[in-house]
């Protein structure tokens, strides 16, 4: 490990301009904060730039209360930096990311067949790519600021799901080191802030259009003003007790956007989502969560969106007919009782 953070830091020159870029969720913020931080005094210039706006609402409110500094993307000029950085993400997984050639790639995700970069960690048994940011800090003797350790502390109780879905010993030990410098009042704010009022029309139309196929539930809500609404539905989704997997589709823009989410059970969402829909756009994911983009040039035949039951039925079908499930035996009867 020590080996890897001497040849981050012989990656960079005093004078060179760095372009940090993330597709905004508390994971890939904390983690550009913290790569930020681990590379001052170590050149010019150190800028974070998500690909789209934020638009959900716990997002915007960590930004906003750990004053985040972020340069929208269409306010970039690539010209403007010679080394390019990625965390929390690979380039396959947006178009826009595919854009750039990277010096720095940090992620969790399984490893993608074409990712390549001068300075490449990834971790994909690791829960959280925050820890991966924290592993580095420690060794570099970083003290987190309050609000660089609280970031980095939410974005791991967020993408481990407090520890309930895919993590590990090392995810564990960065909470904990992380604990003492955290402001937990901002954290607490920044959970309480989950829906707009916007967003509970999406939720309606959504719950009044769901499907359910035994553990299994679909649903679509048609054009959505952004993608977290589908995210928190399919989120909501799985609290139902009869529920194991939840697919949440809608259309952002020109894309057919769809979240799969699952109990963490012995499933793999990210081989589902590759499997039913990576032939047509970018997906993949982790074992509980993953996500799918679809341009919409790809699907000519399918009526506009707000036909819901017909862009539901094309949900069920892609990723029934590309799920291999396994044939399970009955369970056995419960004991009787006098």
């Amino acid at each position: 490990m020590r080996d890897r953070l001497g040849k981050l830091y012989q990656l960079f020159d005093h004078e060179d301009s760095l372009l940090i870029l993330i597709d905004a969720d508390p994971d890939s913020i904390a983690s550009a904060l913290a790569l930020k931080r681990l590379l001052r005094g170590h050149l010019t210039t150190r800028i974070i730039s998500p690909i789209r706006p934020i638009t959900r609402p716990q997002n915007l409110t960590m930004v906003r209360l750990l004053e985040i500094p972020l340069a929208p993307f269409d306010q970039i000029r690539a010209a403007d930096f010679n080394r390019f950085a990625l965390v929390d993400s690979q380039p396959s997984h947006n178009p826009r990311f595919s854009e750039f050639s990277y010096d720095l790639i940090i992620d969790h995700h399984p490893l993608n067949a074409h990712t390549q970069a001068p300075f490449l960690d990834i971790r994909p048994e690791y829960g959280s790519n925050s820890t991966i940011l924290t592993e580095y800090l420690r060794l570099a003797k970083i003290k987190p600021s309050l609000k660089l350790a609280t970031a980095l502390y939410y974005a791991i109780k967020t993408d481990t799901r407090n520890f309930e879905r895919s993590s590990n010993e090392a995810d564990m030990r960065a909470f904990h080191f992380l604990f003492r410098y955290t402001r937990h009042a901002l954290v607490r704010r920044i959970e309480s802030t989950e829906l707009s009022l916007e967003m509970l029309e999406y939720f309606k139309q959504g719950l009044n259009a769901c499907k359910r196929l035994n553990d299994r539930i679909y649903c679509f809500v048609g054009r959505a003003p952004n993608p977290d609404i589908l995210v928190i539905l399919a989120e909501f989704l799985l609290r139902v007790v009869e529920i194991g997997w939840s697919f949440v589709g809608g259309v952002y823009q020109d894309n057919l956007i769809v979240i799969f989410r699952n109990d963490g059970i012995r499933k793999q969402a990210g081989k589902l989502a590759t499997r039913a829909f990576g032939k047509l756009g970018s997906a993949g994911g982790h074992a509980s969560s993953a996500r799918a983009e679809i341009p919409l040039a790809q699907l000519p035949s399918l009526p506009k969106p707000e036909r819901l039951e017909v862009w539901r039925q094309f949900l069920i079908d892609r990723i029934e007919g590309n799920w291999r499930l396994k044939k399970t035996r009955p369970a056995a009867p419960a004991p009787q009782t006098e």
